[in-house]
C-alpha cells in the first residue's frame, strides 16, 4: 500500500507501537496481541489492528504477533531500517541540541553535516561538522542528500527552505515557527512546538486556575 494513502494519524501512531514493542522485547516477551498493545497505549483495539495491517504484519489467531516480525514490519514500512542522511541548517541552541542527540539513527535518519553563517563554521557538535551555508548546495549535490532540517529563526526559514529545494532537497523537517511556501512535490513536516506549549499552558491554567 502506498504511503500517501495511509492516514496521517496512523503514521503518527506507528512509532508509539514500535517503542512499546521494543520495551516488551527487552522484557523477554516473544509474542503480543493487538488487544494488549491497545490496552497499554489506550487506543481502540480495532484501530491497532488496522494500523498493523497497513504494515503488512499478520497475526495468528489466539497467539497474536511475533514481536520481532512486527518490529521488522513497522520499521520497514516507515523506512526506519534504512538510515537516510540529512543536512541541518541553523546551529543555535535547538540545532545544537539535535546534533547532540544520538537517537535519530534508530528512526532512520542521520544528520551528517550542519550549516550556519561562516563565523560558526569549523565547529564540531556531537560528531557533526559545521560548515558555512555557502557550501550547502555543493555538498547536497556531491553527497546526494534528500532531507533538510531547518532549526533557524523564523525570519530566515523561507530563504533557507528555498535554498534547500533549489539545491535538490526533496523533504524538509521544519522546526521554525513559520509556514513555508514551497512546491507541492516537496515533502514538508512542520514541528509546531509553540502550539504544544500553548496547549500545556492552557491546560495548566484550567486545572489550577493560574
Amino acid at each position: 500500500m502506498e504511503a500517501k494513502k495511509v492516514p496521517a494519524p496512523t503514521l503518527r501512531r506507528l512509532p508509539k507501537y514500535l517503542n512499546y514493542l521494543k520495551r516488551m522485547k527487552e522484557n523477554g516477551n516473544v509474542t503480543i496481541s493487538a488487544s494488549k498493545v491497545a490496552e497499554a497505549l489506550d487506543i481502540q483495539h480495532t484501530q491497532v489492528r488496522k494500523d498493523f495491517a497497513y504494515t503488512g504484519a499478520e497475526g495468528v489467531p489466539k497467539i497474536g504477533h511475533q514481536i520481532d516480525e512486527l518490529i521488522r514490519c513497522i520499521e520497514t514500512f516507515l523506512n526506519w531500517d534504512n538510515v537516510t542522511d540529512a543536512f541541518l541548517v541553523g546551529v543555535g541552541h535547538l540545532g545544537g541540541a539535535l546534533l547532540g542527540y544520538n537517537g535519530f539513527q534508530e528512526s532512520g535518519i542521520k544528520i551528517v553535516a550542519a550549516f550556519d553563517i561562516p563565523e560558526k563554521s569549523g565547529r564540531n557538535i556531537g560528531g557533526v561538522e559545521v560548515y558555512g551555508v555557502e557550501k550547502f548546495k555543493q555538498m547536497v549535490g556531491r553527497m546526494k542528500i534528500k532531507i533538510g532540517i531547518i532549526t533557524a529563526p523564523a525570519d530566515h526559514a523561507q530563504e533557507i527552505a528555498t535554498m534547500m529545494v533549489d539545491s535538490g532537497i526533496q523533504a524538509i523537517w521544519n522546526f521554525a515557527p513559520r509556514k513555508l511556501d514551497l512546491p507541492e512535490e516537496v515533502i514538508v513536516e512542520n514541528v509546531d512546538m509553540y502550539s504544544s506549549l500553548a496547549l500545556i499552558s492552557h491546560r495548566l491554567k484550567k486545572k489550577f486556575g493560574k
